[in-house]
């Protein structure tokens, strides 16, 4: 079949370049634009009771989590001073009578909102739209925040860190390109010592990324995707279309090399190499496929992203690259680059032609003489890589992950070094009774569910309706709220406004520890495993609930991921080499090398080593996607080079049998791996 299509790409050449172009043409105004309908954010799991919980408070108290903090600091005023309080409310005029704020909690009317030294205070901006939107009305934001003389002002919160990730990307993604291409080009002139031959492996990714990002701009309007997304698509479209047109190049100019003419050559590259190139795509979208089971809409958007691109690099390197080598023939090879040879010259022979000199073949010869020697040492260095991967600790991404410089990162430092931290991400529970939650039967329940909280040990507060006020008994919240609509206390009453609403209640607990403490996450666990009883049902919220949702979803489908990707590689390695062992090997040694990979990821992004030379500051955790997203995109990726090289391999054996002969007892297990050519 490959045979055929080589034959077909020859002979109406024109036409599959022209279609190729013809397919850039069109996709050339879209994929700029591809940015437009990809969103920010995405780590949330729809099933997840944290989901759930926030779910309830939008829908029965109208909370809305979409909340941007300005963040005041005067190192000339105080809160206490009047100036401070003036030109704060004088900064947040414009804003206030936005139409797009929902509500503006101002630190005067919670002073937990007061920096410990009392020289900053911040002020929660509550907006009537999601995350994504309010992402992209930040410059009005900003625009009706207004300068004052004494203060300065810091802008966080969730949409300005969702702005700051995909910015961050967008500019990363530059950079990269710009640092990637040229090196690219440059070893890909050391590789073929053409221009000609260099440039087409350019022009392949660069076909496959920008078709790819057209047509991603299309299923973002069909479907939510991740901004990560164009990450994945420019990484493996350019990557895989150079990788598999630098195979597919090298092979067609060896054909020529030992004779063929162009439309042989080309037929011969394409049933050989481009055989291989083709697996070698399907095993990298197994990969990626299994990003597609997690609930995670980040991942999901990633493997969408990646499998589509990978095709399309698979597509480009067996139709549009054939098409240009049948095009350019025996010019492939025009514009040669001069290499400076270095050691003997008389060992600097043309290796297409004749492979038994040079560095590879005499460290495949060591490998083949003394395979147990290397086996084991490579074996115990994989393992050891790893081992750190055994104290690896998870956490979802926040502010942290950031460069310093960028807004939500500044906002995030202030507000841990100045504030008390604990305040700003308490424990959020969804609180549903029987009937109205203010009856005196539930207000009774509800007040000893409460003081069984309080009781913890690791809770510092509770704030509820039912512990407004430490003073109050049971019987006076009773008597308080059998006419709520006669509270004089003006705090009270806004806060049972905004806390109750018919059978379901907002209550808030604050914990002794941070956000990503172990004791805080077994307090969470502790308030989700009570039962309180007496018809009440609890959903608990909040950065740490959230936190511990994320990870839990993630490594409840990762196992299923695994499985089913490995199971899908291994029968289509089975029908590539026909070998039940071969596939079998290459699981292993690629699951041995990302062990190797997750271990260098605890102990230099988690525990810092290195971090001072690489110019980063360690995290203290492992952000809980990443070793999914390195297994599944790795995997693939080393498999892609496993597949190149034991299709050589057999080539070879099947033609020589070279290996048996040389190889004494290791060249007998080769040759049962390799069954005979039928």
């Amino acid at each position: 079949m490959f045979y055929r299509l080589g034959k077909f790409a020859t002979r109406h050449r024109w036409l599959i370049v022209g279609l190729w172009v013809l397919a850039a043409v069109i996709a050339l105004p879209f994929a700029p634009r591809a940015n437009q309908v990809l969103q920010s954010g995405g780590f949330e799991s729809p099933d997840s009771e944290s989901q759930k919980a926030i779910d309830t408070l939008v829908q029965k108290l109208h909370v809305n989590e979409t909340i941007v903090q300005v963040i005041f600091t005067s190192n000339r005023y105080t809160v206490a001073d009047p100036q401070f309080t003036q030109q704060s409310e004088q900064a947040l005029a414009r804003i206030r009578s936005w139409s797009d704020v929902a509500q503006v909690t101002s630190y005067l009317e919670n002073p937990r909102q007061v920096s410990q030294d009392g020289h900053a205070a911040y002020v929660n901006i509550q907006m009537k739209t999601d995350a994504n939107v309010a992402a992209k009305q930040l410059p009005e934001l900003e625009q009706r925040l207004q300068k004052v003389p004494d203060l300065q002002t810091k802008i966080g919160g969730g949409p300005v860190f969702y702005e700051d990730i995909q910015r961050v990307s967008e500019n990363d993604l530059r950079r990269a390109e710009l640092l990637a291409f040229p090196f690219a080009i440059i070893a890909l002139l050391l590789v073929f010592r053409s221009v000609i031959a260099a440039i087409l492996p350019a022009l392949v990714g660069g076909f496959a990324v920008v078709v790819a990002l057209a047509l991603i701009f299309g299923l973002g309007h069909i479907t939510p995707l991740s901004i990560f997304v164009l990450n994945i698509t420019t990484l493996f479209g350019l990557g895989l279309g150079v990788d598999y047109s630098l195979f597919m190049v090298s092979r067609f100019r060896e054909e020529l090399l030992h004779g063929r003419n162009i439309e042989e050559a080309v037929a011969i590259t394409v049933a050989t190499a481009g055989r291989a190139v083709t697996f070698s795509g399907l095993t990298v979208s197994i990969g990626l496929f299994g990003l597609t089971f997690f609930h995670i809409n980040m991942l999901h958007s990633v493997g969408l992203g990646g499998i589509l691109v990978v095709l399309l690099a698979v597509v480009a390197a067996i139709t549009l690259l054939p098409a240009m080598l049948a095009i350019l023939g025996l010019k492939v090879n025009a514009l040669p680059v001069r290499v400076p040879r270095f050691g003997r010259r008389s060992v600097a022979v043309n290796t297409e032609l004749d492979p038994h000199h040079g560095y590879w073949y005499r460290l495949s010869q060591f490998v083949m003489r003394y395979p147990l020697r290397v086996f084991f040492p490579v074996l115990l260095l994989l393992l050891g890589f790893g081992a750190p991967f055994l104290g690896v600790r998870f956490s979802a991404p926040d502010a942290s992950i950031l460069p310093s410089y960028v807004p939500s990162r500044a906002a995030y430092d202030l507000l841990v070094q100045r504030f008390n931290q604990r305040e700003t991400t308490p424990i959020l529970m969804a609180v549903q009774t029987k009937g109205n939650a203010l009856t005196p039967d539930n207000i009774k329940n509800l007040y000893y569910y409460v003081k069984r909280i309080e009781a913890d040990p690791r809770v510092e507060r509770v704030d509820s309706i039912v512990s407004a006020d430490p003073r109050f008994t049971l019987s006076q919240y009773q008597l308080l709220y059998t006419h709520p609509d006669l509270i004089a206390d003006p705090y009270l009453g806004a806060f049972l406004k905004s806390s109750v609403s018919g059978n379901t209640l907002l209550v808030q607990v604050v914990s002794k520890y941070g956000m990503v403490d172990p004791n805080s996450q077994t307090l969470v666990q502790t308030i989700r495993n009570t039962n309180p009883g007496n018809g009440i049902s609890v959903l608990v919220d909040g950065g740490t609930a959230g936190n511990i949702d994320y990870v839990h979803s993630l490594y409840t489908d990762f196992p299923i991921a695994i499985l089913i990707i490995s199971i899908t590689t291994y029968i289509v390695l089975l029908l590539l080499f026909r070998s039940l062992l071969l596939p079998l090997k290459a699981i292993i040694m690629n699951t041995l090398s990302i062990l190797a990979s997750y271990g260098a990821l605890v102990l230099i992004f988690q525990d810092g080593f290195l971090h001072q030379i690489l110019g980063f500051t360690p995290l203290g955790f492992v952000e809980a996607s990443s070793p999914i997203l390195l297994f599944c995109s790795l995997f693939g990726l080393s498999m892609d080079y496993e597949v190149f090289l034991l299709s050589r391999i057999q080539e070879a054996f099947w033609q020589t049998g070279i290996i048996a002969v040389r190889w004494h007892w290791v060249y007998s297990v080769v040759a049962a791996l390799l069954p005979a050519r039928q």
